[in-house]
């Protein structure tokens, strides 16, 4: 079979999958497994250039709702009558979900079912740790700096935060994004800060841009070298890659 992916975590998700070799092309955004650079690309994830996902043939195409905008390229695929199926997870158990539909769209039922035991399992193992830690640090996460948006409580990072043995600061708000600012971020006085931004990779961020933030070296986490510039691709993308940024999440906070 051919397969074409239109983000990253469905990339991501086929090389979970032991599927990589299927794929025949991928957005431009796509950077993982190495393997995927050869590929031709087909576009930035926003605007995919579906005459050359048609002239590829695929079997099938995954297709995704995970950023605003993408509604474009679900519907130009309908009016081709390209063959596609569309991820949208927005939890870990969606992730997981998300395994098994797209081994069952591609005819491989057995191969989801193992993937996502294997995602299962490792999720609960690292659950395991975190029930045992001995605090339950707050954790303000960022993800894009102006302005301000931070994950509210139906985001996977809440889950992870929680998951790992700590507690997002915006988990209060029933949202998936939050708009906020410096001062609401100080006034949570978060044990530890989590910057990751998304498109952004942590080797372009400067620590001391945040640091010098009005008012935060009175922070705690600020004061106590608490601040992480974390990968954006293992925290940004929903993914099965996030299970490796919880477990660099867990021994940042407890080891």
């Amino acid at each position: 079979m051919k397969v074409v992916s239109l983000c990253p975590s469905n990339t991501e998700i086929m090389e979970f999958l032991g599927l990589t070799h299927l794929l025949v092309g991928v957005d431009d955004f796509s950077d993982w497994p190495e393997a995927v650079k050869s590929l031709p690309q087909l576009g930035p994830d926003l605007s995919i250039n579906l005459d050359l996902v048609e002239e590829l043939k695929p079997d099938l195409v995954l297709a995704s709702l995970s950023v605003p905008g993408m509604e474009k390229n679900i519907e130009g695929l309908k009016v081709r009558n390209i063959p596609h199926i569309i991820l949208n997870p927005q939890s870990l158990k969606d992730i997981e979900n998300d395994l098994v539909i797209t081994a069952e769209a591609l005819n491989m039922p057995e191969r989801g079912q193992d993937a996502a035991k294997k995602f299962r399992s490792r999720l609960e193992g690292i659950r395991l740790k975190g029930e045992t830690a001995k605090w339950t640090p707050k954790l303000y996460w960022e993800w894009w700096p102006k302005p301000v948006f931070t994950p509210g409580r139906i985001n996977w990072l809440t889950e992870i935060s929680a998951i790992a043995g700590g507690e997002n600061i915006f988990q209060d708000v029933d949202l998936a994004s939050v708009q906020t600012n410096w001062d609401d971020v100080k006034s949570r006085n978060p044990d530890y800060i989590c910057i990751a931004w998304v498109g952004v990779r942590k080797q372009k961020i400067k620590k001391e841009l945040i640091i010098n933030r009005p008012g935060w070296k009175e922070l705690e986490a600020i004061k106590e070298d608490r601040l992480f510039i974390l990968e954006e691709e293992l925290y940004c993308r929903p993914s099965p890659r996030l299970l490796d940024g919880l477990e660099k999440l867990y021994h940042l906070i407890h080891e």
